[in-house]
């Protein structure tokens, strides 16, 4: 019988997804306040797509990592 084990290459991998998103969770919304706190400015636009795109990110990467961790916790 054999017992099943952790994959840890697939749970280093979520680990380091779940790290990047902490990141992208705090400084997308950092951003996007400096974007509203400055809408008078002309680069306004762009720094509000990029925290946009930062937040949106933060989201992916939650969700990725959760996905490979469960990978490597449940799969062969």
């Amino acid at each position: 019988m054999e017992t099943k084990r952790t994959n840890r290459n697939l749970l280093v991998k979520g680990i380091q997804n779940l790290g990047i998103c902490l990141v992208l969770m705090f400084t997308g919304p950092t951003i996007l306040y400096l974007a509203f706190s400055n809408q008078d400015k002309p680069t306004y636009i762009l720094v509000l797509i990029i925290a946009i795109l930062l937040c949106l990110g933060a989201i992916f990467f939650l969700f990725r990592g959760i996905y490979v961790i469960m990978q490597s916790l449940f799969n062969d």
